[in-house]
């Protein structure tokens, strides 16, 4: 079953960290990557910086463009009440046949704030459990969006991958 989840760190290089802790549960087969993207928002900056890493050229655009739409519409909208909730609004109705829902989006907009960092994922045929149990130490926080297969497809088309 193919997960999208956002991991929150309490600090601007957790999820770097994070990052380097799943390539190696990915090479052990305690999750199957499939992209990710790291968001990492030092104190005082006005914008958080934000890369992912896909090795798969060919999967790279598809995922590219979800991170970027994500990313973007999360963290680089004006945070003015009405405008912050009608872009949420309008990405959650884009993104609603995906198992991304209005709720995962609002708290992920919450969590990741100055001074912590995200981790962002796309994987199957994992065990979040042992993965968590791999960040230890790290003060994770998860946000979890379970999809379907059905879903999945979705997501994948919608993004070109």
């Amino acid at each position: 079953m193919a997960m999208f989840t956002v991991w929150k760190f309490d600090d601007p290089a957790g999820a770097g960290k994070a990052a380097e802790i799943i390539k190696n549960a990915d090479s052990e087969g305690l999750i199957k990557l499939v992209d990710h993207a790291v968001v990492e928002w030092p104190e005082g900056e006005k914008h958080p910086k934000t890369h992912g890493v896909n090795d798969d050229a060919a999967k790279a655009g598809g995922w590219g463009a979800l991170w970027g739409l994500l990313i973007g519409a999360l963290f680089f909208i004006p945070v003015v009440g009405a405008v912050a909730g009608a872009a949420i609004g309008g990405l959650s109705r884009a993104l609603s046949s995906t198992g991304i829902r209005k709720e995962d989006l609002e708290k992920i907009r919450e969590e990741v704030v100055p001074g912590t960092s995200g981790l962002f994922l796309i994987s199957e045929q994992g065990d979040p459990d042992r993965f968590r149990e791999r960040l230890h130490g790290l003060k994770a926080t998860l946000i979890s969006s379970n999809m379907s297969d059905v879903e999945t497809q979705e997501l994948r088309d919608m993004f070109g991958s």
